[in-house]
């Protein structure tokens, strides 16, 4: 089974609307464990694992509004952006 039928599984079960507010809980628990890191707690592998569940809802999220292409565009003109203005403060 490829990883984009498991999303669609997950979303045909669940629902959009649970996963779209899921989206929203693992992006918070990322949050979370980043705060900890600020205050001095060793939590890679928390971070490691909270950001593969976030990558995870944005990859069903990105199926449900079916925006894949749109983000692709958005991203690599930010990147360029970013490559832009890198150059500009070497």
């Amino acid at each position: 089974m490829n990883e984009t039928h498991i999303l669609q599984k997950a979303i045909d079960r669940w629902g959009e609307d649970a996963q779209t507010k899921m989206v929203l809980e693992e992006m918070s628990e990322l949050q979370k464990e980043i705060c900890k890191r600020w205050r001095g707690k060793d939590n890679r592998d928390a971070i490691a694992e909270e950001t593969a569940d976030v990558e995870i809802m944005l990859d069903q999220l990105k199926m449900m509004l079916g925006i894949q292409e749109e983000v692709q565009t958005y991203r690599k003109a930010k990147l360029e952006r970013l490559q832009e203005r890198l150059g500009e403060l070497l």
